[in-house]
C-alpha cells in the first residue's frame, strides 16, 4: 500500500483542531495515521474526494440514548438504533440503563445488555450503570465491569423497575461514587415541586408545561450541587431544559466545583409557542418551554455553561406515545431524534450566527472528552477514524416514516432543515448496517 495507508480521504474544509482547514487525512488500521494540508499527495488504495459543499467532521458521541433492549425492543433495539445513530453522523453512543428490563443496575444486567447488542450495532457502543435504592452500595462492581457512570432520577423515572432516588439517597450515591472516581449523572427535577405543580392534564401544550416548572430542574439542581460541595463527586446534570438553572451551574463551575452539563436538540429548535394541542410527539421530561427559555439556552452553549449536545433519544411505540388521544399527561414522555440531532442543531445554529466548529465540538469533541473516549471525536493523528461527511447547506425535508428508528415517530416530522449526512466512516470503512461493524466499549480506567 502506498504510503502505508488503507484509505486518505481529501477535502477543502475538514475539522482540525476546532477549524476548517484543507487537508487529507490518511487511515492504517481504523485509525487516523497522518494529517497533512490538501496537496501533499497521501496515496492509499482508497480514495475519498469530498464533493465542494461537503465538509469532513468527527463522527459523533451521542452520549444519552435509550435503546430499550432487552425487554422493550418494541420501543427501540440495538440494530434499529445504531443504524440511525449512523445515518445521523453519530459513531458512538452511550446507552442508558432504562428503559430496558432489566435496568442496567447490576452485572448480570450488564453482560446482557452486551449479549443482546453483540453482532448487531452499526456504531460502537458503550453502557451507564443505574443507581436505584437497591443498588447503591454494590456501584463499584458495575464500575469496574466497565460502565461510563451511572444515572439517577431525583423523581420517578416513568417506569416501576427504576425508581427514584430520595435525598439522602442522592447523598449517598455521590459519596458512594466519589470513593471510586466514578460519575453521577442526574435526571435533575424535584419530585416535591412536580408534585405541588400537578394538573389534570389535557391536549393542551402550556398545561402540560404549567405541571413540570423550571423550580422542579432548579431545585434538583441546588440538591445535586449540595452534594457535590459535601462529597466530592463529579456529577452531570442531564437534559437540561430550564434556563433558570444556568445561573446554578455557572456559579458551581466558577467555585471549582466537578460539575458539568448538557441540553438537547429539541430543546434547541423546538419551542412551546409552537406545539399544537394533541401534538403529544412532542412530549418530554422535562418540558420543551419557550422561545426565550430556548435564546437563554444557545447562550449558556456559547458560554460554556452547558458543556454537550446529546440527543436523549428515547422512543416508544407509536401506541404509547399516541395514548390519551392527545392527552399530554397520560402520553409517553420521549424524543426519539438520535438520527436528526446535527442536522437539527446545525439549522438554528446557522440561523444564529453559530458557526459548524462550535456544533462539532459540542456533539463530538467534547461529548467524547465527557466520556473519557480519547480516541473519539476528533479528527487527529492516533484517534479512531470514525468521521462523518456533511453537506451544511443540503435541505432535508423530514419524513417520520423514513427514518431508521424502529417507530415512525418524531418531533421533526413535516419539518424542512438544513445539513445532511451523506456519508458515516467507523474506523476508517464506511458504516453498513447490513454487515455491523460496531464494537462494545468499556470506560477507560
Amino acid at each position: 500500500m502506498a504510503d502505508g495507508f488503507d484509505r486518505v480521504l481529501r477535502g477543502e474544509r475538514v475539522l482540525v483542531d476546532g477549524r476548517f482547514r484543507a487537508a487529507e487525512v490518511g487511515v492504517r488500521d481504523g485509525r487516523i495515521a497522518a494529517v497533512e494540508p490538501l496537496g501533499s499527495g497521501l496515496a492509499a488504495p482508497e480514495t475519498v474526494e469530498l464533493a465542494d459543499d461537503e465538509v469532513l467532521l468527527p463522527g459523533l458521541v451521542d452520549t444519552h440514548v435509550h435503546i430499550n433492549e432487552p425487554g422493550r425492543t418494541e420501543w427501540e433495539g440495538f440494530a434499529t438504533a445504531t443504524r440511525a445513530a449512523a445515518a445521523g453522523g453519530v459513531t458512538t453512543l452511550l446507552d442508558m440503563p432504562l428503559n430496558s428490563i432489566p435496568p442496567t443496575v447490576d452485572v448480570p444486567a450488564l453482560r446482557l445488555k452486551h449479549a443482546a447488542a453483540e453482532g448487531s450495532i452499526a456504531v460502537d457502543v458503550g453502557f451507564w450503570g443505574g443507581a436505584i435504592p437497591s443498588s447503591l452500595g454494590s456501584l463499584r462492581r458495575l464500575h469496574d465491569a466497565g460502565v461510563f457512570g451511572f444515572k439517577a432520577f431525583l423523581a420517578p423515572s416513568g417506569v416501576d423497575e427504576f425508581p427514584e432516588l430520595s435525598r439522602a439517597q442522592l447523598r449517598a450515591a455521590l459519596a458512594e461514587v466519589a470513593s471510586f472516581g466514578g460519575v453521577l449523572i442526574v435526571h435533575a427535577e424535584d419530585p416535591d415541586v412536580l408534585a405541588a405543580s400537578s394538573n389534570d392534564g389535557g391536549r393542551r401544550y402550556p398545561r402540560f408545561v404549567e405541571s413540570r416548572p423550571p423550580e422542579a430542574e432548579t431545585a434538583a439542581i441546588s440538591a445535586v450541587l449540595d452534594g457535590v460541595r459535601e462529597t466530592g463527586a463529579r456529577a452531570h446534570i442531564l437534559h437540561l431544559s430550564a434556563a433558570a438553572g444556568l445561573p446554578l451551574i455557572a456559579a458551581a463551575k466558577a467555585e471549582g466545583l466537578p460539575v458539568t452539563a448538557e441540553t438537547c436538540p429539541h430543546y434547541l429548535t423546538l419551542d412551546e409557542e409552537h406545539i399544537p394541542d394533541g401534538a403529544t410527539q412532542y412530549k418530554c421530561c422535562p418540558p420543551i418551554r419557550d422561545a426565550a427559555n430556548q435564546d437563554a439556552l444557545w447562550q449558556g452553549l456559547v458560554d460554556d455553561t452547558i458543556d454537550l449536545v446529546v440527543s436523549d433519544h428515547s422512543p416508544s411505540t407509536p401506541e404509547r406515545k399516541f395514548a390519551g388521544d392527545g392527552d399530554f399527561q397520560v402520553a409517553w414522555g420521549g424524543i426519539a431524534g438520535l438520527q436528526l440531532g446535527l442536522t437539527a442543531v446545525w439549522t438554528e445554529a446557522r440561523r444564529r450566527g453559530i458557526g459548524l466548529e462550535r456544533v462539532a465540538a459540542w456533539m463530538a469533541t467534547n461529548t467524547a472528552d465527557f466520556a473519557g473516549l480519547a480516541r473519539k471525536g476528533r479528527i487527529t493523528v492516533g484517534a479512531d477514524a470514525d468521521l462523518a461527511v456533511f453537506a451544511p447547506d443540503d435541505v432535508v425535508h423530514v419524513e417520520a416514516a423514513r427514518l431508521l428508528h424502529r417507530n415512525p415517530v418524531s418531533a421533526y416530522d413535516g419539518a424542512t432543515l438544513t445539513g445532511r449526512v451523506r456519508r458515516t466512516l467507523l474506523r476508517g470503512r464506511d458504516v453498513d448496517p447490513a454487515a455491523p461493524a460496531g464494537r462494545l466499549l468499556q470506560r477507560a480506567e
